[in-house]
């Protein structure tokens, strides 16, 4: 159970959340930090960008002010401030993205190398014993997190989805170390809950905040994905693991699937896997007649059913090699369906009208 003394540092990061989200949308016309709509996107006014400034730097306070500290945390907010400064770069002057994507390799290696928070073990996942990377687990983790931070920063595509999947990963993260006994360790995430909460009543301009709409930008989105990554990375390796890697990749599943299925389709059709487009999961929900947010609830309880199988898989301790080629099996099927979508969709219509004799 959580002390008096341990919601300070919760308190602290969701104030100033809060205070920021409000004090620096001025700040952002003023300096250009802000989305205006266009072919990709199709909100409606000139919206603020400053949101993921906003989470990164309440997160910074509450950690310099109390005694909250992620493990390497010196190294862990360096790495955090590049790549929100990358962030805001690209929010304001639209960077290219072999550009953005050797930045973020810069970042990632200062979590491997520097901080020396990398994957050296991927766990059991072929059945023949665990799989130790030795060297190339620096490399590996480096794909890893460049990963992840595009994973997160690919499905920002509607109002909620990055904050709420982010939330769920991230909760789903506390369930596991306190099911695992590492209850100490669970105010980081929190701490980072506990910004977002804030951003996501102004994003989904909930009762009391509607008129003050906020994106959370590049600089949030990849920071975010940086956080979690670092997260998994440092729960998942060490003798002190929390949880298996295998698990953390099915916390995760969703927007990796996601991002692979939609650069499988690209290179498929000749194109760049860099280049971006409106084929999304959330733009699949809408176009096949969901709103908005009936479209984000959709996918948060998808992504939420990709953790809780993770969870279980986890505390009833099923074999890594099965959770491993479930996920791979499921990505096959993902994948094929994403692929084949509208003819999916065209077939449900068309039995529905049927059924029901239209």
């Amino acid at each position: 159970m959580l002390t008096y003394l341990q919601f300070i540092p919760l308190f602290t990061a969701f104030f100033v959340a809060l205070i920021l989200l409000v004090v620096m949308t001025p700040l952002a016309h003023q300096f250009g930090l802000v989305d205006q709509p266009s072919y990709r996107k199709r909100h409606s006014g000139i919206v603020p960008l400053t949101g993921g400034v906003a989470i990164f730097v309440a997160v910074l306070v509450a950690s310099v002010m109390t005694d909250v500290w992620m493990k390497n945390n010196p190294l862990f907010f360096t790495a955090s401030a590049f790549i929100v400064l990358l962030g805001m770069l690209d929010d304001r002057f639209d960077l290219s993205a072999k550009g953005r994507l050797m930045c973020q390799f810069g970042v990632a290696s200062i979590m491997a190398w520097s901080a020396q928070n990398y994957i050296t073990s991927l766990g059991d996942i072929f059945g023949f014993g665990s799989v130790y990377l030795g060297l190339g687990g620096y490399f590996f983790t480096l794909i890893c997190v460049v990963g992840v931070i595009n994973a997160i920063n690919m499905i920002d595509g509607i109002d909620g989805l990055a904050g709420g999947m982010s939330l769920i990963v991230l909760a789903s993260v506390v369930s596991l170390l306190l099911i695992s006994g590492n209850g100490a360790a669970i105010m980081e995430p929190l701490v980072i809950i506990a910004a977002i909460v804030p951003f996501l009543a102004f994003n989904l301009s909930l009762k009391g905040f509607k008129g003050n709409k906020i994106f959370m930008g590049d600089a949030g989105s990849m920071f975010v994905g940086l956080t979690i990554v670092w997260l998994l990375v440092d729960h998942t390796q060490g003798v002190s693991a929390s949880l298996r890697p295998i698990t953390g990749v099915w916390l995760i599943g969703l927007p990796l699937m996601d991002m692979a299925a939609i650069m499988f389709r690209r290179a498929k059709k000749g194109q760049s896997v860099l280049r971006p487009d409106r084929k999304h999961l959330h733009n699949i929900f809408m176009r096949a007649g969901l709103n908005s947010r009936r479209s984000l609830v959709a996918i948060l309880c998808l992504g939420a059913c990709y953790c809780v199988v993770g969870i279980l898989g986890e505390v009833y301790l099923v074999p890594d090699y099965i959770m491993f080629w479930s996920f791979m099996a499921l990505l096959v099927v993902y994948t094929a369906a994403i692929m084949n979508i509208w003819k999916i969709i065209r077939v449900v219509r068309d039995t529905k009208r049927l059924f029901l004799g239209k």
